[in-house]
């Protein structure tokens, strides 16, 4: 099962539209994660139009319409894992003895609200995945996100996928 995760688009605040690169990625992807801050609901709807399945919840840039429409907090099995989404896990520092401590059924939680991609294990073998944001880089290198495999209770082929920064003026698919 091939996963395409992403997080904080924020548009049309921070580009117009979602990159070519990760677009081209929706056919491909059993599941789409959005973990929040979509901050527009032209974004979801289109994701849930050209996704297989999608997974999201809302962020704290998201208003009623979205929040109407998605959880704060969502849960699936995928391949024999456990997955968890959120937005927001609170400061780094910490961050895998909280989420364990939060989430101690899941095998895998992905979240955003940082912008920063975040790929680490806690003790309890908890998987923190954050797909960092591939709209607004803010002070990162690069705009991001992801994709994996899982089967079998595998999650494998992690892979964070770094895009120019969004041009402006770009038109919507």
């Amino acid at each position: 099962m091939r996963l395409l995760l992403m997080s904080d688009t924020h548009l049309p605040k921070r580009a117009r539209a979602l990159p070519a690169p990760l677009l081209a990625e929706l056919p491909d992807a059993d599941v789409v994660i959005h973990a929040g801050d979509w901050v527009d609901t032209a974004t979801l709807d289109l994701l849930e139009r050209r996704s297989r399945r999608l997974i999201g919840v809302y962020g704290n840039n998201d208003g009623p319409d979205l929040r109407a429409r998605l959880p704060e907090v969502a849960y699936a099995d995928l391949g024999g894992l456990r997955f968890g989404v959120v937005h927001e896990t609170g400061p780094a520092q910490g961050r895998e003895a909280r989420c364990a401590a939060r989430f101690p059924e899941l095998d895998v939680l992905v979240f955003g609200h940082s912008h920063i991609p975040w790929d680490t294990t806690a003790p309890s073998g908890l998987r923190l995945l954050n797909p960092g944001s591939p709209t607004d880089r803010r002070r990162q290198p690069h705009c991001t996100y992801l994709t994996a495999s899982v089967a079998d209770g595998s999650l494998t082929d992690v892979e964070l996928h770094r895009l120019p920064a969004p041009l402006q003026g770009a038109a919507a698919p």
